[in-house]
């Protein structure tokens, strides 16, 4: 059932929330299609949002750059609307190694993966809200939205609305479900499947974490119900039910065969094209794997890399764009784009790594043609599917100040009258022991320091400089694995050491209130590692403490340096103004350990997204544990099922680990 938006929080928006709530609000209401939400850290940007989709009452895709950010934002917004439809669309695949060609060393990579069900029931659970013509739809999305799949159009047709009194025989019934992807089952009922006990059709549609039960008297349907899958208690009763297809790619007998007699025609012409080049092994190679794949999508309608096929099944030209999750939205939705300067350069870039890899496939006679138009959308595809969009950064690029044609709102106060730290800036020489001066201070208030370095080798040398000193440090950087990165960011807040040196990894992303001092080496090096967004994003490292302070060690300002100092210290007038007028006192922030994402219910929410209760250094963890080699395959298939359990729990980065101590054990 249908509810409009309505945010159910004991808070309420403060500071300056409310004057962006408010103008973001009426620029979309007025018709205003771009601009920008410049929120500093930790201002509250994700309620604000939340605040402006209760006010305009519009279906919203929320993109993030990750997996990881996109389980945050879906959990924040699931709490802010529980009643109304939130769900989570990421790519679905616990593993995933795409299908290549590597022709220097003539290596032909076959396509392997993994499919997380959950996720994948999430995805579903997404589409099916968009189709069901809800208007209170709120999809939290990774760039995963951009990638092919299947025509609306033809996933619409193609569900059935079950209604109560419908006379419709068992038999013809069952046949609609076969139809529509759904398989029959005698036993153990699970997603995408049916199950017949005399007069009653159990159904367990792919979207839902219920099944459905269908009475029949006669040939008439005499009671719609659900029940709980996991405790089989009642759930409710329904007067008609709207089923969707089992899976996205579903097509009409139909249309599979005008899409056959298409592949025909194509790999004809292929070959023709092999031969008049002088490409015997090329035409063979593609004329036998083409051939298989038509015998078993004529056999079972499906084959494996169908999607490849998907330009046929779509009845689209070629380089037509695909179908995407955009196109499921009705013509009047909100996009909101979350790290807009991260987010973006991402979907640019999805487009051109993906041809590269299929060119070489085809050219080599792995694939027709037509799999190149089974491809994330180009960059100005993404901007012509757009309708209403809102960047939110604390550092937008030009591409979204230029979009919103100078348009933004502003959000510099932090609900907790946290202010924008202190920033000094001090020579180069003597920048170690001066460090080194200013580290004991913050040590005995018990706070913690981050250190950027320009190198990994600068960062490991200057981690061993403060250990032969007996200063309890770590570093951390590119070839630190994931998970390692993780379990070091706990150790650092639990206290298990002060100091955390690193290269640009610690601008984004790190949420640290212990943190009171960020220091930064060679400040007036200008470059990407130096740049204004890159020095903006790593003071704003210490703006979760009291303490705050950035020090950049420079002989000169740079004009990168300049902006950051001007434009930290416009938002520092600004909060202590604002915290005099209304008599707050900057309150530090605590911060669980546990976990970034708390989750609600492990029944309907994705669990353990981030779990920080890692082992402490004294506990011996699978990397120090010696490995008999008899004993190694035994330890595969066991590290193996926690990987494949700890993705099923969406907990990506503790697979992540699994899978690397895989790969040790394995080499």
């Amino acid at each position: 059932m249908m509810s409009p938006f309505q945010i159910k929080s004991e808070f309420e928006p403060c500071g300056d929330q409310p004057s962006a709530i408010m103008t973001l609000s009426k620029n979309i209401l007025d018709g205003i299609k771009h601009q920008t939400l410049l929120g500093v850290t930790g201002s509250g940007k994700t309620f604000s949002v939340a605040n402006v989709i209760q006010n305009i009452q519009k279906p919203t895709l929320v993109l993030a750059h990750n997996k990881t950010l996109a389980a945050q934002l879906y959990e924040e917004f699931k709490s802010f609307f529980p009643d109304n439809a939130v769900e989570y669309f990421v790519s679905y695949y616990d593993y995933y190694q795409p299908e290549a060609y590597i022709p220097t060393s003539n290596t032909y990579i076959e396509k392997d993966l993994s499919i997380n069900s959950t996720i994948e029931r999430l995805r579903m659970s997404a589409t099916a809200s968009l189709l069901s013509k809800r208007k209170d739809v709120i999809v939290v999305s990774s760039v995963s939205c951009i990638y092919g799949m299947g025509s609306p159009l033809e996933y619409a047709k193609n569900a059935h609305t079950i209604t109560l009194g419908l006379s419709v025989s068992r038999q013809k019934l069952l046949s609609i479900l076969v139809g529509m992807n759904y398989s029959r089952v005698e036993s153990e009922l699970t997603q995408s499947k049916f199950r017949v006990r005399g007069d009653i059709v159990d159904i367990f549609p792919s979207y839902t974490q219920y099944f459905l039960r269908i009475h029949f008297w006669g040939d008439e349907i005499e009671r719609i119900e659900s029940f709980d899958a996991e405790t089989q208690i009642h759930i409710s009763t329904f007067d008609s039910f709207r089923l969707f297809p089992a899976t996205l790619f579903v097509c009409s007998e139909e249309v599979l065969h005008r899409a056959v007699r298409s592949i025909e025609d194509d790999l004809s012409e292929q070959v023709r094209i092999f031969n008049s080049q002088g490409k015997s092994q090329e035409a063979r190679r593609i004329k036998e794997r083409t051939e298989l794949d038509i015998e078993m999508i004529k056999e079972i309608g499906h084959c494996s890399g169908i999607e490849n096929y998907s330009r046929y099944l779509d009845n689209r030209k070629s380089g037509q764009r695909p179908f995407c999750l955009l196109d499921y939205f009705p013509k009047d939705y909100l996009m909101v784009i979350d790290e807009s300067h991260v987010t973006v350069p991402q979907v640019h870039a999805m487009y051109g790594g993906d041809r590269s890899r299929k060119t070489t496939l085809v050219s080599y006679g792995f694939r027709l043609p037509s799999a190149l138009d089974n491809r994330p959308l180009k960059f100005e595809e993404f901007e012509t599917i757009q309708q209403q969009v809102i960047y939110v950064s604390a550092t937008p690029a030009e591409y979204e100040l230029q979009r919103s044609e100078g348009l933004f709102v502003e959000q510099i106060i932090r609900p907790t009258g946290l202010l924008d730290p202190v920033i000094e800036v001090h020579p180069c020489g003597n920048q170690v022991d001066d460090l080194l001066h200013r580290i004991q201070a913050v040590i005995k208030r018990n706070e913690r320091v981050l250190v950027t370095t320009l190198t990994k080798k600068m960062a490991e040398e200057l981690h061993g400089y403060m250990a032969k000193i007996g200063l309890r440090s770590q570093y951390i950087h590119s070839d630190v694995d994931t998970l390692d990165r993780v379990e070091i960011l706990k150790n650092l807040r639990l206290g298990f050491f002060d100091i955390l040196i690193g290269v640009n990894l610690l601008r984004e992303g790190l949420d640290l209130p212990e943190v009171s001092l960020v220091a930064i080496l060679d400040a007036d090096k200008e470059g990407f590692l130096r740049s204004e967004r890159s020095l903006t994003q790593t003071a704003g490292r210490a703006s979760r403490n009291v303490n705050g302070k950035v020090i950049m060690y420079g002989d000169t300002v740079t004009k990168s340096m300049q902006k950051t100092i001007d434009e930290t210290q416009r938002r520092r007038t600004l909060q202590i103004n604002y915290n005099k007028q209304h008599n707050i006192t900057p309150t530090p922030i605590n911060k669980s350990t546990k976990g970034f994402f708390p989750i609600s219910s492990e029944k309907d929410t994705p669990s353990n997204l981030v779990d920080f209760n890692i082992e402490t250094p004294e506990t011996e963890t699978a990397s120090t544990k010696p490995i008999d080699p008899k004993g190694s395959k035994k330890m595969i298939e066991l590290l193996t099922r926690k990987m494949q359990k700890a993705s099923k729990n969406l907990d990506y980065l503790t697979a992540a680990k699994i899978r690397d101590e895989i790969k040790k054990i394995s080499h």
